[in-house]
């Protein structure tokens, strides 16, 4: 696998090669379709077509988390891919694809790709027993008031 370690700049041919490199190893069978980088995918690593059994994979994993993060991605996708060309459950809830999975060391998710934005919340402080509470949406503060009756100041 020291070849794996080589690759700086990632391209759909290096990517090709990749996979039939690991496919080779991993599953000692050979990858005869297309893979492919695909900069649209945004929550997954990864995606199998079951019409023409084309793998796309996202480049984010390989820029945020590495080579490691994007062989295990590549591994999940083969385990897709060879289990539905042999004609067994490829689904991951099928035991097949789950067994097969464990056996070639494919990672079952994908590390969050995407950053998550903090939910901001309107505080609210009440203005007789100090309580603060915390809401999504604002709300009118003249029309509405504390558990204790009290006046409520936004913060």
């Amino acid at each position: 696998m020291e070849e794996i370690d080589d690759i700086v700049e990632l391209t759909d041919d290096r990517l090709q090669e990749l996979v039939e490199l690991i496919s080779t190893n991993e599953f000692d069978r050979e990858f005869k379709h297309q893979a492919f980088l695909n900069s649209r995918l945004r929550t997954t690593g990864g995606r199998y077509h079951l019409n023409s059994h084309n793998l796309d994979f996202n480049p984010k994993v390989y820029e945020r988390y590495g080579m490691e993060e994007l062989v295990n991605v590549i591994k999940h996708e083969l385990c897709h891919y060879h289990l539905h060309l042999e004609g067994r459950g490829f689904q991951h809830r099928d035991a097949d694809f789950k067994n097969l999975l464990k056996k070639t060391g494919g990672s079952r998710f994908v590390k969050p790709l995407e950053e998550q934005k903090p939910e901001n919340y309107q505080q609210y402080e009440c203005l007789k027993c100090h309580n603060l509470i915390l809401r999504k949406r604002r709300i009118n503060i003249r029309k509405y008031s504390c558990r204790c009756g009290g006046q409520l100041k936004h913060l």
